[in-house]
């Protein structure tokens, strides 16, 4: 569920940051802490605050995947897409993963409960296909993986 938006709680955020070289990502990464995305009224209040244009801070907050427009499930599941992982049929276990949880690259399932994202190298390259799991790491994705996945996230 995601926080809800707080006008001054998200000046103090702002305020925190003044006249800080490069302030707009230390306040979008504070502000994605606080309310577990970038709320839409976020984009108009940040440019106003740090006299940018709505695109300016848009372009950032789009930019950058780490930054989310909706909050992200309870657990994060990353999946590796790099060269690697690709070559040890990273994109067939993935397609079973996705398909596993009835999710698209990026989406939450309705529940709240997992959000699946890709990633371009975890540097486990050596148990592709790997992934993420709420930061720990997952090697040797394989046929099994979308089962014993949910199994651990309860799903």
């Amino acid at each position: 569920m995601p926080v809800a938006w707080n006008e001054p709680q998200a000046a103090e955020i702002v305020r925190r940051h003044a006249g800080q070289e490069g302030a707009l990502l230390p306040i979008l990464h504070d502000l994605q802490a606080t309310f577990r995305c970038i709320p839409p009224p976020a984009v108009p209040f940040v440019a106003h605050a740090l006299n940018l244009t709505r695109a300016e801070v848009h372009g950032v907050v789009t930019f950058y995947h780490d930054f989310r427009e909706a909050p992200a499930g309870r657990q994060m599941l990353k999946l590796c897409r790099a060269e690697a992982c690709q070559a040890m049929d990273g994109e067939r276990i993935a397609r079973r993963i996705l398909d596993r949880f009835g999710l698209e690259w990026g989406a939450t399932t309705p529940d709240g409960r997992l959000t699946v994202e890709a990633v371009y190298c975890l540097g486990l390259c050596a148990c592709a296909p790997a992934g993420l799991l709420d930061e720990a790491p997952i090697g040797r994705l394989n046929e099994d993986s979308p089962d014993e996945l949910a199994d651990e996230i309860g799903a």
